[in-house]
Formats: structure tokens, sequence, C-alpha cells
């Protein structure tokens, strides 16, 4: 027979287990989604980088760029690439279940017992997969500032 400290710890993991394993999708993505401040974005683009700027200013906003070319009057253009592909997986399962016993006595010191037991239970999942790019273009002048930038983003 359990004590009843012993009772409460198995009621509570029980309750426990119950409650974490019903989820939703929208719940089982924020628990794995990329909390990441610094990822590069449209946003930290538009609010950071201006015409005027120096290397050294988009360096510090934006990171290094993973291409650095040259045109024909040698004008560094610096390109930034981002690709993200996103899965999230998600199950949820639940039951009931029930154990219901009987029993009674014969005689004096006898004991006749019985049970039965029913279940039920259900499980469904969903799987969701986005990717996106964003590109940014900063081509800077003689000087070596920013002369004029560009950026796209696509999501599919």
């Amino acid at each position: 027979m359990k004590s009843k400290g012993e009772w409460r710890v198995s009621v509570f993991a029980g309750i426990v287990l119950v409650l974490t394993g019903c989820m939703t999708a929208q719940e089982h993505q924020a628990a794995v989604a990329n909390a990441d401040k610094n990822k590069l974005t449209v946003g930290t683009v538009q609010r950071e980088i201006r015409v005027g700027m120096s290397g050294q200013d988009v360096i510090m906003a934006l990171g290094s760029p993973n291409i650095v070319t040259t045109d024909e009057h040698r004008q560094e253009s610096w390109v930034y690439d981002r690709f993200a592909t996103e899965t999230v997986y998600s199950t949820s399962s639940g039951g009931v279940n029930a154990l219901i016993l009987g029993g009674g006595l014969v005689g004096s010191a006898a004991a006749l017992g019985g049970g039965a037991g029913a279940g039920m239970s259900s499980s469904a999942g969903a799987r969701s997969t986005t990717q996106r790019n964003l590109t940014i273009v900063i081509k800077f002048d003689a000087s070596k500032r920013v002369r004029d930038f560009a950026y796209r983003q696509s999501s599919f």
C-alpha cells in the first residue's frame, strides 16, 4: 500500500504526463522556434543600412557578407544570402482508461473479486515545412561608402 506522500507524487506525475502530452501544433512550434535575436531580417536592413555608411558600420549591423565582388571600376558589392528551412511536426494523443473492481464476501473468511477494464484513445499529427530566402546586395562607391542597397525576400 502506498503512503499519502507516494500517492500524491504518483498523482502529480500522472497530471504532468497528461498535460505535456496534449500540446497543440502551435505550442510545439513555439517550443522549437529559433529565438536568435541577431538573425538577419528585412527589418534590420531597413532600420540599419543607409547610403553613405562605411563598410565597418555595415559589418556591425549585418555581420560579414557571404560574397564580395568588384565591378569594372573596382567598386565592391557585398552580397548577403540567408536561407532557412523550418519543419514542424506535432503529434498529440490522449485517452481514458477505466478499471472497475468489484468484490464480495462469500462465507465469513473468503473473498471473491472481479474486475473489468475499458479504454478509449485517439491520436493526431501534422507536419509543416517552410523555406525562406533573404538576399541583400550592398554597393559601395570609390571611397568605400554605401552608394546603394537592395534586398529581396521570398517564402515558400
